[in-house]
């Protein structure tokens, strides 16, 4: 059954995260070597170098955002330079901060595992837009006060992902912690970043089964209507034979759930944003 509701929350881009403040950079894996400011390299070249009494470039300094950004991973070595903004609040969702950092982090997980459908603008926009939505739909979870997604749930959905990407194969990530975490570290993720990422994505899941699975409704005759004017023509153009509707009737009936679910669920979505208070910030606007 969680598969179908898994995806389900592709289609509408909702993939967890609980706080957009709680993720925050994390530490570099590799620090700055102490010799770097200024930069001792440049010490076979004294005779070039600018006399004591002058001031190093900034660029001869470590910059203080030479730790990478969320949002620069896998290339880490992308930092702001020393005077830049190093963050800035993007959206604010019901008085909760998305920061850009955490629009960066969230492409940084479509990257670990892509959404199958997109709604349309820059990957950017539409990883805004499932914070966004992902917030909100949280928010209202909190208030439900769902029983919380135990640490052996986590750990038995993460043993799952691991053996569904084809890349983590190559890292062999379920032979050991190492290797699951060196596999996470080329997309500039820590191991907790991740666990916090699939335990809220597995809550928002669990909220939204409860709130409308039990809304939906699927008729015989609409189970036949999508045999024969759906499933059937396209086995057919494809050269195939439709199965028998008894053989199918079932997987049919969770297609058509997974239409009606997806619907409400962004209608919900729809409602939400418009009777809460979502505020995109663009670029260049300060928030208050």
């Amino acid at each position: 059954m969680m598969t179908c509701w898994h995806r389900t929350i592709a289609v509408l881009a909702l993939a967890a995260s609980m706080s957009a403040m709680a993720q925050q950079t994390p530490a570099p894996t590799t620090a700055p070597k102490q010799g770097d400011a200024p930069k001792q390299v440049d010490a076979s070249k004294q005779a070039d170098a600018p006399k004591q009494g002058d001031a190093p470039k900034q660029g001869d300094a470590p910059k203080q955002g030479d730790a990478p950004k969320q949002g620069d991973a896998p290339k880490q070595g992308d930092a702001p330079k020393q005077g830049e903004l190093l963050d800035r609040v993007v959206a604010i969702v019901n008085k909760q901060l998305i920061l850009e950092s955490d629009v960066n982090q969230e492409m940084r997980f479509a990257e670990i595992q892509p959404f199958r459908l997109a709604r349309g603008g820059t990957p950017y926009e539409q990883a805004l837009n499932r914070l966004i939505d992902r917030t909100l739909v949280y928010q209202q979870a909190l208030e439900q006060q769902l029983e919380p997604v135990s640490d052996e749930e986590v750990d038995a959905e993460l043993e799952q992902l691991k053996k569904q990407l084809s890349e983590c194969q190559i890292y062999k990530c379920s032979a050991n912690e190492d290797s699951w975490k060196e596999f996470l570290a080329q997309y500039g993720i820590t191991e907790q970043e991740m666990r916090e990422h699939w335990r809220q994505r597995m809550t928002v899941l669990r909220f939204i089964e409860q709130r409308f699975r039990s809304g939906a409704n699927i008729t015989d005759q609409q189970i036949t209507e999508y045999y024969e004017k759906t499933l059937v023509p396209e086995v057919k153009a494809r050269g195939g034979t439709p199965p028998p509707l008894d053989q199918v009737s079932s997987r049919i009936e969770e297609v058509l759930l997974q239409q009606q679910v997806s619907a409400m669920l962004q209608d919900w979505l729809k409602s939400l944003r418009e009777q809460g208070s979502v505020r995109i910030f663009k670029d260049g606007e300060v928030a208050p």
